[in-house]
């Protein structure tokens, strides 16, 4: 089964998308084509990585385009340090680019904080909240919630969406930067934490989370988090939808879906009309931050002395 639209053949429509997903590969194109005017402007002028899912494949993230890219598909070049090699980005602006990549079976779209023009900028502060195996989703709503008090006694205020698995994203619109942004963060996800140290942690090192919700400041930079909108590879083909505050705890992620969300969307863009005015950083939030270590280098250093410790006691 295939069809066409604006110039994108669809091919294979009637195929199951993923294992566990409920959902054909139609299914995802007619989403996202119903999605398409509150995705694209997520996504718009953001280097872009997606997941994809071929039949009897495992997921695999793309980052750099294929050679068989459309010319018509916007791209940005830029320098990847971790691998030492410039990579090619898409930039998805319109629905044929959209249509493209839904027909070539990317599920998922995840996008950088900062702009690809302004890559050292960030003009969004993100919280990434994860919740501890074999927690419920109300673990996160109440780390949520230390969040949003964290925010208002510094007079900042951001939104909120679920992730599209099993935690939320917190997002605050805001006037900074380079490393102020990051750090603001830090100090952000430590406010929240001190509120209540039993629900929610900092600690990078799973092993000493203790069953809590870990606040991650990691999402800075070239660090990506699933757009609003965005399907996930996961039971039931999730999506990541705006939720309002004084309605999370009357929601659960498995409630949005690439069948159910059109629907409950409407003609509505809540993540874009809930979205604050950028926000200045507060200089206290600025300075508590760089006094708080880079969570992924501590992280790095902390498990080299344990391994030294373990060897020594061997």
């Amino acid at each position: 089964m295939g069809e066409e639209r604006d110039g994108v053949a669809l091919t294979n429509l009637d195929q199951p998308l993923f294992d566990g997903a409920e959902a054909t590969k139609g299914d995802l194109v007619d989403y996202l084509d119903a999605v398409r005017d509150r995705i694209i402007p997520a996504l718009a002028g953001r280097p872009l990585s997606v997941v994809r899912v071929r039949p009897g494949q495992e997921p695999f993230t793309q980052k750099n385009l294929p050679k068989y890219t459309p010319a018509w598909v916007r791209t940005v070049p830029l320098w990847a340090e971790t691998s030492k090699r410039e990579i090619r980005y898409a930039l998805c602006e319109d629905r044929r680019t959209l249509l493209w990549f839904a027909n070539q079976r990317a599920v998922e779209y995840h996008v950088t904080p900062a702009p690809a023009d302004a890559f050292d900028r960030p003009d969004y502060l993100v919280l990434d909240l994860d919740p501890p195996e074999g927690s419920g989703f109300e673990v996160v709503v109440a780390a949520a919630k230390l969040v949003r008090r964290a925010l208002a006694d510094d007079g900042l205020s951001g939104v909120v969406k679920t992730s599209g698995s099993k935690g939320v994203h917190v997002f605050v619109p805001v006037r900074g930067v380079d490393h102020d942004v990051a750090a603001a963060t830090r100090a952000l996800a430590a406010r929240a934490e001190r509120l209540d140290p039993e629900l929610a942690t900092t600690a990078f090192i799973k092993d000493d989370r203790g069953g809590r919700v870990f606040l991650d400041s990691t999402r800075a930079y070239g660090s990506t988090v699933a757009a609003a909108y965005s399907p996930r590879i996961r039971p039931g083909a999730t999506v990541s939808f705006p939720v309002g505050w004084d309605d999370l705890d009357s929601v659960t992620p498995a409630d949005f879906t690439v069948k159910t969300a059109p629907a409950l969307l409407g003609d509505d863009d809540p993540w874009h009309s809930r979205m604050p005015a950028p926000q200045e950083l507060p200089d206290d939030l600025v300075a508590e931050g760089h006094t708080i270590p880079v969570a992924r280098v501590q992280a790095m250093h902390e498990g080299k002395r344990r391994a030294r410790a373990q060897r020594a006691q061997q």
